[in-house]
């Protein structure tokens, strides 16, 4: 089974599917097979990151079940063996709001797509949609900026993905959903406190699954003024969310990375020798050390 990676940020704008479409191509790149799924549903543009700029399947055709597998949606990219799109919705209601039922089967067959690594682009905020797809991750990659807003999106978004995290494993036990399902819950304290009046055992099971939640943190579009205190970050995340913060690395300010949008490719093929594309090939000897971590 693939090794499924979710990228995600609290905010739009900060480079998150730059950042996704980079490392995929570089994983590729190192002789893994790799899906690349757009799940910014609503707001999907991997596609014109790499040139495909109307590609013939997309997720709704899978969503709409006008194809019955998503295998069959994913598109290969002539340029680079290994890596295939999968290109998310288009803009319609139906796609942006899709019910419940829909999206548990679309992570369901997403995980069993025929891959080693499936990158997984997230849209922005903290819809449940956005919460759900980067919690069914293997690996949790959270992209901000130096920005202090930015750096504020960021902890609640992995506040509430903690406490989403907490609730989704124990909503699926049916004398717990009692207590838990109708409450809306604004820390994890919260949530820790409900779950220790499930039983016995609720607040310690509640912790072990926060101990094991462990996002790595993607700083983007640093520069020599830039400053994010990550240890006071990392504290802030330990005191309050219960889990802990990787650092994975940083990637530095460069007009090549706009150049390359501009031109529909990653950067990493329109400048290899640009410090961004420098950058995103240690942020893949990272993922990788990451990914081998699991194994």
């Amino acid at each position: 089974m693939a090794v499924v990676v979710s990228v995600a940020s609290g905010k739009g704008g900060v480079g998150k599917s730059v950042v996704a479409s980079n490392l995929a191509l570089l994983l590729a790149r190192r002789g893994k097979q790799v899906v690349l799924a757009d799940l910014d549903v609503g707001g999907a543009n991997l596609h014109i990151l790499f040139g495909l700029l109307h590609p013939p399947l997309t997720l709704s055709d899978f969503l709409a079940k006008r194809v019955e597998t998503l295998d069959a949606v994913a598109q290969p990219i002539e340029a680079h063996p290994g890596l295939r799109l999968l290109p998310g919705t288009g803009d319609t209601l139906a796609t942006a709001n899709m019910p419940f039922a829909k999206k548990k089967r679309l992570i369901r067959h997403l995980k069993d797509l025929p891959a080693d690594i499936i990158v997984v682009d997230v849209g922005a905020g903290t819809s449940y949609h956005a919460l759900d797809f980067f919690l069914m991750g293997d690996v949790h990659l959270a992209v901000a900026t130096a920005d202090p807003t930015s750096v504020l999106d960021l902890y609640r978004f992995i506040k509430l993905a903690a406490i989403r995290r907490v609730l989704s494993a124990f909503l699926a036990r049916d004398e717990i959903a009692e207590v838990l399902s109708d409450r809306d819950f604004a820390s994890v304290e919260e949530v820790l406190e409900a779950a220790g009046k499930t039983g016995e055992a609720g607040q310690a099971q509640a912790e072990d699954l926060l101990k094991g939640f462990r996002p790595c943190l993607i700083l983007n579009r640093m520069s020599g003024r830039s400053r994010v205190n990550t240890l006071q970050l990392k504290n802030l995340l330990q005191s309050y969310v219960g889990g802990d913060l990787a650092m994975l690395g940083e990637i530095p300010e460069d007009e090549a990375v706009e150049q390359s949008v501009r031109r529909y490719l990653p950067v990493v093929d329109h400048a290899p020798a640009s410090p961004a594309a420098a950058a995103f090939n240690r942020l893949a000897d990272a993922l990788l050390l990451e990914l081998r971590g699991l194994a």
